[in-house]
């Protein structure tokens, strides 16, 4: 039987880790099924019920709901190819630099023609910090390219080229948060990390807690059901890890989300609540247009336009409010993006 899309991308996560711990498949389904492996989710479970201290979560309901998310997104999972088997570190790397802030279908492109350019930290590091400014195009937050640049060097000079492994180590390289380095050490190397991003929040949110959305900052409650939620196995961890992105992604949306498809629906908490409306802080958008961000991102596109510098009447064509302009372009170059070449402007060589 053909493996679903969900399956394979899933099955990159295990055999990336088996690549890395030098362990065969059998070994890894013989753990997993073995008496101690749900001794210890069981313990687990337990752990969430003191943890959240009364709350919706009730015993059993844990492993229920992890087996489920997990079982759904082995038929339902997007066909993302930083999530296929190929899919190297760096790969995984870029990806989730990418993925900061920004929606998984305005990367794809972007994505596959930076790897096929610069398909090693080594062939990034070579290039002037200005190219990767220039390619990486309108996905915005453009200083992510000059810190993914920087990385790559580091990764150059300091881990002989690849992605390193240990968390310490990835807190080093520019750009690298403790959500960046728990997701390359999950999605790239099939560790045991917890990946909180905004869908897995929603969906924890929500099945757990029982509110629509969660606060604006993880709180210690969220950590430590997230914690226990993530199974003992580090192959299984890495599973849920995506699976229950994918769920946040694709079911349990902000807007709109499709209950009746939801694999929890029945243990969701805050759908047996009614779906209570959010009462929390207003939640409200990134405001662009007419900002300093949107100023930035038209000043930058003059500068990717072409390989020769600009002058001051090409950018003053681009945005009129002068002040705002000025304001701007200095901030572009206190960041490093943009540098003054006598009365001339231009991208970082």
């Amino acid at each position: 039987m053909a493996l679903s899309l969900g399956s394979m991308a899933l099955a990159g996560l295990e055999a990336r880790r088996l690549t890395h711990e030098a362990r065969s498949a059998a070994n890894i389904a013989a753990s997993e099924a073995s008496d101690q492996a749900q001794q210890a989710e069981q313990s687990s479970v337990t752990r969430v019920l003191e943890a959240v201290k009364g709350e919706e979560l009730q015993l059993g309901k844990a492993t229920t709901v992890v087996r489920q998310i997990l079982n759904w997104c082995d038929d339902h999972a997007r066909d993302l190819p930083w999530r296929r088997l190929d899919a190297t570190p760096w790969a995984i790397m870029v990806s989730e630099f990418m993925l900061q802030q920004t929606p998984v279908e305005r990367v794809r492109g972007p994505w596959r023609a930076w790897l096929e350019r610069w398909p090693t930290p080594a062939s990034l590091a070579a290039a002037p910090p200005g190219d990767a400014v220039r390619a990486w195009g309108r996905l915005g937050y453009p200083r992510r390219a000059l810190r993914l640049h920087q990385a790559a060097r580091m990764i150059t000079d300091d881990f002989d080229g690849q992605v390193p492994e240990d968390r310490d180590s990835l807190l080093r390289l520019p750009g690298v948060g403790s959500y960046t380095a728990a997701a390359i050490r999950s999605f790239a190397y099939g560790r045991r990390e917890i990946v909180l991003d905004t869908n897995v929040r929603r969906v924890l949110a929500r099945v757990a807690f029982g509110v629509a959305f969660p606060a604006s900052a993880a709180t210690i409650q969220e950590r430590v059901v997230a914690e226990q939620l993530a199974p003992r196995h580090p192959g299984r961890a890495a599973r849920w890890a995506v699976a229950s992105m994918e769920l946040g992604a694709l079911v349990c949306r902000a807007r709109n989300p499709l209950c009746d498809a939801c694999p929890v629906a029945d243990l969701c908490a805050w759908r047996q609540a009614g779906n209570p409306s959010w009462v929390g802080a207003p939640r409200r958008g990134q405001a662009y247009a007419g900002t300093d961000r949107q100023c930035r991102g038209a000043l930058l596109a003059v500068l990717r336009s072409g390989p020769d510098p600009v002058e001051d009447h090409q950018l003053a064509a681009t945005w009129q409010d002068v002040a705002q302009r000025k304001r701007a372009l200095a901030s572009l170059v206190e960041d490093g993006l943009v540098v003054a070449t006598g009365s001339t402007w231009s991208l970082p060589s």
